[in-house]
C-alpha cells in the first residue's frame, strides 16, 4: 500500500482541487514530488502531507504554520515537538477566532439595534416595518430581474 504512485490529476480529483493547487504547494516546498521522466508522481508521504496542507487550511492555519508543521514532522521522530507545535498554533487560532467571535457578536448586536431603531421610526410614521421590508425586497429583486 505505501507502493502506491498518484499522478497530480490522481490526487486533485481525490480531494477535489486542481492540479494547479497542488502545484502551488510545491512552489511553497510543502510537497515535493519524484519525476517520472517529466511526469509528477506523489507517494503515500505526498499524499499525507497534502491532506495535513489541506486540514490546516479548513482551520484557517497559515501555509508557513502549516509548513512549521510539517517540517516538525519530519524532523522529529518523537513527534513532542510536533505536537508542541500544533498545540502553540492551536491556541493561536483559537484565541483569534474568538476574538472573531466577539466581533461578530457586537457587530450583530449593533445590526440588531439598528434595525430595531429603523422599525420603530416605521411604525411612528404609520407604517408596518413588515410590509416596508417586503415592499423593498420585491423592488430589489426585479431590478435584478
Amino acid at each position: 500500500m505505501n507502493d502506491k504512485l498518484y499522478s497530480i490529476t490522481e490526487l486533485a480529483e481525490e480531494f477535489d482541487i486542481t492540479p494547479r493547487a497542488i502545484r502551488f504547494y510545491e512552489t511553497k516546498s510543502l510537497l515535493s514530488p519524484q519525476r517520472a521522466g517529466a511526469t509528477r508522481v506523489y507517494n503515500y508521504r505526498d499524499r499525507a502531507r497534502l491532506m495535513l496542507v489541506l486540514r490546516g487550511k479548513r482551520l484557517g492555519f497559515s501555509l508557513e504554520d502549516i509548513k512549521e508543521y510539517i517540517n516538525l514532522y519530519d524532523a522529529e521522530r518523537s513527534r513532542s515537538d510536533q505536537l508542541a507545535h500544533l498545540m502553540l498554533v492551536g491556541r493561536r487560532r483559537i484565541s483569534e477566532l474568538e476574538q472573531q467571535l466577539e466581533d461578530v457578536q457586537t457587530t450583530l448586536g449593533e445590526l440588531r439595534k439598528i434595525e430595531s431603531e429603523a422599525a420603530e421610526t416605521l411604525r411612528e410614521k404609520g407604517i408596518d416595518p413588515e410590509k416596508a421590508l417586503a415592499d423593498i425586497q420585491a423592488k430589489l429583486t426585479s431590478e435584478t430581474a
